[in-house]
């Protein structure tokens, strides 16, 4: 019985003694890694000195998350977990509080985030948590996920996620038109 029609017929002949050597593979092998490095070499470096240069991205590269705030500045978040739900990687939890009346200049909703943590070392930055929220609260942004030595710090929680109230994240090129005609 045929599954495919891709099947291939083998043969196995003698090997000559250069062939068994694997010369001429080895030498094939060289001339296109020699003609590689002639072509850059007369192109020019294509080496970034990263700290001082940067690549140019895409305008929907998706880098560090970010928790959006509202414009009075109340977090938009209300720990409703469909972002939670949607990550493929499981990357997000997060533990919902009620928030109490002396709070409600911090929050929009009854509801909201306690706790929200995002493992970064788990995260695909797929998008799907971005999508997912039904408040906009959360955004992938432009910036890098920094270096660290150590696998806790990836750990993200509200400290680095949710914007500073005096240095907003412009995230108007990852909005639908939808989303900007809602936020006004």
């Amino acid at each position: 019985m045929k599954l495919t029609n891709r099947s291939k017929v083998v043969s196995n002949k003698k090997m000559t003694l250069s062939e068994s050597l694997y010369i001429p593979a080895i030498l094939k092998g060289m001339q296109i890694t020699m003609r590689h490095a002639v072509k850059t070499l007369a192109k020019g470096s294509s080496t970034v000195q990263y700290p001082e240069q940067e690549r140019p991205r895409a305008k929907i590269w998706r880098g560090m998350h970010v928790l959006k705030r509202d414009e009075e500045g109340r977090e938009r978040c209300t720990a409703c977990g469909l972002c939670a739900v949607a990550c493929p990687a499981e990357a997000i939890t997060m533990v919902a509080a009620e928030r109490t009346k002396d709070e409600k200049n911090l929050y929009r909703e009854e509801k909201y985030a306690e706790i929200y943590e995002i493992n970064m070392l788990r995260c695909i930055f797929c998008g799907m948590c971005e999508d997912a929220c039904p408040k906009s609260a959360i955004y992938l942004t432009d910036r890098l996920v920094n270096a660290e030595s150590n696998r806790g710090s990836f750990i993200f929680g509200k400290d680095h996620l949710v914007e500073k109230i005096d240095d907003r994240i412009d995230v108007s090129d990852r909005q639908t038109e939808l989303q900007r005609k809602l936020m006004k």
